[in-house]
């Protein structure tokens, strides 16, 4: 009993390390933005500033034009989020409620996509939004990522676990396809569908690389790049600054994960039931 108490008290030092060491950026970011700059060089480490300063957010309020950027991110989070949420419904629905030829290859094929690096598919969709006209436009940044499959494996794992007889019955009382999805299908998975649409949300919310490859000019930039813009011409000096604004920029998804984390959770666990 004894050495069981001892291995269990050895875990939960190991988790509170391993937690600690998780949130340790989150709370330097959160207390060095409330610090002035002789702080932020004399107690570099100190998580309590002392005295707080809202200094450095009111300078990123006044000369940082956050509202818009806030904007544009939103806007193509929200476009990118919404795309990829109905067309992992739509296409989870079809793999498992429709009997079609090559139905399996090609879901193999989708999930083979989860092994294909990032890296390799930027220069053709790069090519592509050229060939497009859609360099340094928000719908450049958003094309390519309108559909994704880690989003319609997981709702076709939870689309699974729906009683048969429950869509049977519908059928028998003269429902379409249509009417079984959105009416009795979509009301059961809800939750799930709420907790990928802020798995997308956040994601593209924090997108960098792609967005700096399409967007040139200034006032249709992103947050995280308009972060990193603000910091270099800060010279990299203005740590309390950059802090404000990295916090500001954090801040709706950490709330966004933090309302729904139960969802989420419930998702990937409800994914691991049926194969």
């Amino acid at each position: 009993m004894k050495t069981k108490l001892q291995n269990e008290w050895y875990w939960h030092a190991f988790l509170l390390i391993a937690v600690f060491l998780m949130l340790w950026p989150i709370v330097f970011m959160l207390s060095t933005s409330l610090k002035d700059l002789n702080q932020v060089f004399e107690s570099t480490l100190n998580p309590l500033p002392f005295p707080p300063t809202f200094d450095n957010y009111t300078t990123v309020l006044h000369n940082f034009p956050l509202l818009t950027y806030i904007w544009n991110t939103f806007y193509i989070a929200i476009v990118v989020t919404a795309s990829k949420a109905a067309t992992s419904v739509l296409a989870a629905f079809a793999f498992v409620y429709y009997n079609f030829k090559y139905k399996e290859t090609v879901f193999n094929g989708m999930l083979l996509t989860f092994f294909i690096p990032i890296t390799v598919l930027i220069m053709p969709n790069y090519l592509m939004m050229a060939k497009l006209g859609l360099l340094d436009t928000p719908y450049g940044v958003m094309l390519p990522g309108l559909v994704d499959g880690m989003g319609i494996f997981l709702m076709r794992q939870t689309m699974r676990g729906i009683p048969k007889p429950l869509l049977e019955a519908a059928i028998l009382d003269g429902a379409k396809p249509h009417q079984v999805l959105f009416k009795v299908i979509l009301p059961l998975i809800k939750p799930s569908v709420l907790a990928i649409s802020i798995l997308f949300f956040i994601n593209s919310w924090n997108e960098y690389f792609w967005p700096l490859l399409i967007l040139q000019d200034k006032a249709n930039l992103t947050l995280p790049l308009a972060l990193q813009m603000f910091i270099s011409a800060e010279g990299g000096s203005e740590w309390g600054i950059a802090m404000a604004v990295a916090t500001l920029t954090s801040l709706p998804p950490l709330v966004l994960y933090g309302f729904c984390q139960k969802f989420i959770i419930n998702t990937f666990m409800q994914s691991g039931v049926k194969g």
